[in-house]
């Protein structure tokens, strides 16, 4: 018997990511901080490295350069080597960055010649932008097994919650016999995580049939459901899409709970710990004998003098005396001054609140954001980076503080629930 080819890994990694608001105004989804020590693609990629996979390539598109820069060379995930590397594929046409991928089957597409150069026997497809742990190898035993032609992995999620999702439905043997894309009248709870395994010439072959086919859950599933060998492979582990504020925010804080689902170090989540903003050359963290932390990440480089509770502190954070972090989320170096409150709040990278602040008053069911009501509506207020808070201002709930924002663009001393600076 002719021995197995590895299969060859591709990770989307260009989406837009637009419901992460200013979380994405410099940098793409999957290069978002998580948990204080990564980066959302981290864990893509560590189950990528932990299945014993090696050849890798990386489909960027907007704002990539976060994103390349933490990948480098793929050091940190150990994908160095004659044999074993991360190649970042870039788009190679189109004038904005809206227009440059027409949707995943698309950007897959116009990177044909990298599936050319790198022959397998499958092709793994993946988001990087999920929190999960998941053994591809596994995946890819399950897909030869049923003589799969696509193997799509699927888990079953809330009936309110299928509409977000791509959904299937299953006949006794798992074999996917109808689709339905974002259904407003789903007929099932089993939902796509967007991790497909493909067999390498079927796939060659379906992007070279249609070009019009620019979507895989939109276009090529549905098709090959209708012609072809399409399996449901079920996953009962932790999945999150966190590409809304509402899931991120969530994740994060059931990475707090004590019996937390998500466990980085047991899944063998790798980070580049050289990477702007992380722990690398960072001191331990320091605690004054006035500091109080509860349930909380608090990275290396941070200095604690307040209260922290609930909360994600990156490196750096500096909580000055009688300040308080409540269920909220701060990217690295920022700092919170002297008895002021942060609740129910992300703060991008380097972000100065000043003393005397409240970030985060008012009830959690307030007006929500005026400008973008379906990102904020259950209390979350985001703050951008290097942005400027003065001091004695209050902020209300579902409130955006823009990236840069400075203490002469306040006119007042209060922002009101809902609104936009």
């Amino acid at each position: 018997m002719r021995a197995k080819k590895e299969a060859l890994v591709l990770i989307l990694a260009g989406g837009v990511g637009s419901r992460l608001n200013i979380l994405v105004q410099s940098r793409a989804k999957p290069a978002v901080p998580f948990a204080g020590l990564y980066r959302i693609i981290d864990f893509s990629l560590s189950n990528v490295m932990n299945s014993g996979l090696t050849k890798v390539g990386v489909l960027t598109q907007y704002k990539p350069l976060s994103l390349m820069r933490h990948l480098g060379m793929g050091e940190a995930w150990d994908f160095t080597g004659r044999s074993r590397g991360v190649k970042i594929l870039p788009p190679h046409t189109g004038f904005k960055d809206s227009d440059w991928y027409r949707g995943t089957a698309d950007a897959v597409r116009q990177n044909i010649d990298f599936l050319e150069k790198n022959p397998a026997d499958e092709v793994v497809l993946l988001s990087g932008d999920h929190i999960y742990h998941m053994d591809f190898h596994t995946m890819l035993e399950y897909h030869r097994h049923k003589k799969a032609d696509v193997t799509v992995g699927m888990m079953v999620v809330p009936m309110s919650e299928i509409h977000q999702f791509g959904a299937g439905i299953t006949d006794d043997e798992n074999r996917i016999i109808d689709w339905e894309e974002k259904p407003e009248h789903p007929r099932t709870n089993l939902a796509s995580m967007g991790i497909y395994v493909f067999d390498y010439k079927y796939l060659l072959d379906s992007l070279y049939k249609d070009r019009e086919e620019v979507d895989f859950g939109i276009h090529v599933l549905p098709r090959a459901i209708d012609n072809d060998n399409v399996f449901a492979y079920p996953f009962y582990g932790y999945w999150r899409d966190v590409g809304t504020i509402q899931s991120y925010w969530e994740a994060n804080m059931d990475f707090l709970r004590h019996d937390s689902p998500i466990s980085p170090e047991a899944w063998g989540i790798r980070t580049n710990i050289e990477a702007d903003g992380c722990s690398a050359d960072r001191p331990p963290a320091r605690y004054g004998s006035d500091a109080s932390v509860s349930a909380s990440m608090i990275s290396a480089g941070c200095v604690i003098h307040g209260t922290v509770h609930n909360s994600v502190l990156a490196p750096g954070v500096i909580v000055e005396k009688g300040a308080v972090i409540k269920d909220s989320i701060l990217f690295a170096d920022c700092v919170v001054g002297q008895q002021s409150t942060v609740d129910l709040t992300i703060c991008d990278k380097r972000v100065r609140i000043l003393d005397g602040v409240v970030v985060g008053i008012g009830s959690k069911h307030d007006s929500p954001n005026i400008a973008h009501p379906g990102h904020l509506y259950t209390g979350i207020s985001l703050v951008g980076k290097d942005a400027v808070i003065p001091q004695g201002v209050t902020i209300g709930r579902n409130c955006i503080i823009n990236s840069q924002t400075t203490e002469d663009a306040y006119s007042a001393k209060e922002i009101a629930s809902g609104e936009t600076l």
